[in-house]
């Protein structure tokens, strides 16, 4: 019997580069957050590169674009630190430092446990979820699709 993890993956794109001032206090919250979230109940992994995180991981053709990918045991666990952790300052604050995205900015989507969603396959999902809205292929908080059925 197989066990499933959700996967998400956010974008945001910068009002300036990663190294201006104008990024600097959000540049400085990513080590405790990271950290907050490791320490997470529920928290399975995050994309990272060699300095911690995943701001110099490109994706995109912009790159004022940044990534970020997660998984977890469950969409609550996942939920309570988006929304009920310190991490909810930085969400409410994100207009200091990024744009305002016309459509969905993050995707979620079950993964069988001890899978690693690439930074494509997120990437995927989320344009998935631009075009076609919440499925289960892809979705949003206001809208979560169980598990795959477990045979």
């Amino acid at each position: 019997m197989s066990e499933y993890h959700i996967a998400q993956i956010n974008i945001a794109r910068m009002l300036a580069p990663i190294d201006d001032p104008i990024m600097a206090e959000f540049v400085a919250q990513l080590p405790p957050i990271n950290a907050l979230a490791e320490q997470s109940p529920g928290f399975v992994w995050r994309l990272q590169s060699e300095s911690g995180d995943a701001t110099s991981i490109k994706v995109y053709d912009d790159d004022m674009i940044i990534i970020n990918l997660t998984g977890w045991e469950s969409v609550d666990a996942l939920r309570k630190f988006v929304y009920k952790s310190a991490h909810a300052g930085v969400l409410r604050d994100r207009k200091r430092w990024f744009e305002k995205f016309d459509g969905p900015y993050y995707a979620l989507w079950w993964v069988p446990a001890g899978h690693l969603p690439s930074t494509e396959e997120g990437k995927e999902r989320l344009e998935y979820l631009q075009e076609h809205g919440d499925t289960a292929y892809a979705f949003s908080f206001h809208k979560v699709f169980p598990k795959p059925s477990e045979s």
